[in-house]
């Protein structure tokens, strides 16, 4: 009797470590994924809500897309010859320089031979001024003007205590813009206070003791 016993235990144990079989273990899984699936389940409204905020997004790119394109198409009108421009400027100089040095000249100075030039030059020189305007291109105004560091670049101080420190008082080169952008800044001298001579011996006895 205890003999079956032990042999109806034996039997129990090994059902009980007999391995599932693929299509249950398939079964089980699939009903676990279902009953997941199901879990998962977003209703009707917050997936119209899901689309409509992706949709909205996709708008919004594409517009700010177009506004880009928008822009690179307008800076590249306006400012496609801002390379050209800058080079033009040079041309320019030379042109002020040359009239200086004419101007300067003491055996021309005074003669009709001048005289004549110097017109010639000027109407060279207001053709240019109108051919730059067209194209949106503009002298800065320095003269007079207080320092501005995105348009003027001082390059001497000049003891002046008729003017403000700081303003304009000596222009070295023109400086230009080209519609709303800086092609060049004007080289400029600005107006400073008249030192002291009393405060310049002081700073030479400093300078020297040490």
């Amino acid at each position: 009797m205890e003999k079956d016993q032990n042999i109806n235990t034996e039997n129990q144990d090994t059902e009980a470590e007999k391995p599932i079989s693929g299509e249950e273990n398939e079964a089980k899984n699939k009903s676990i994924n279902e009953k997941i699936e199901e879990e998962k389940e977003i209703a009707p409204e917050e997936k119209v809500k899901e689309l409509e905020d992706k949709i909205i997004r996709t708008f919004a790119e594409m517009e700010n897309q177009r506004r880009r394109f928008e822009k690179e198409r307008e800076d590249a009108f306006s400012y496609g010859g801002f390379a050209f421009a800058k080079e033009t400027l040079n041309l320019i100089d030379n042109f002020e320089r040359s009239k200086q040095i004419l101007e300067n000249d003491e055996a021309l100075k005074d003669t009709e031979a001048l005289k004549k030039t110097l017109e010639h030059f000027d109407i060279i020189n207001k053709d240019m001024a109108s051919i730059l305007l067209k194209n949106g291109i503009t002298v800065v105004d320095s003269i007079g003007k207080k320092l501005d560091p995105n348009l003027h670049q001082a390059m001497m101080e000049i003891e002046d205590d008729q003017k403000e420190p700081g303003t304009i008082i000596q222009e070295i080169q023109k400086g230009f813009m080209m519609k709303d952008r800086l092609l060049r800044p004007a080289l400029v001298g600005v107006s400073k206070k008249t030192e002291k001579k009393e405060e310049k011996s002081e700073e030479n006895k400093e300078n020297s003791d040490n």
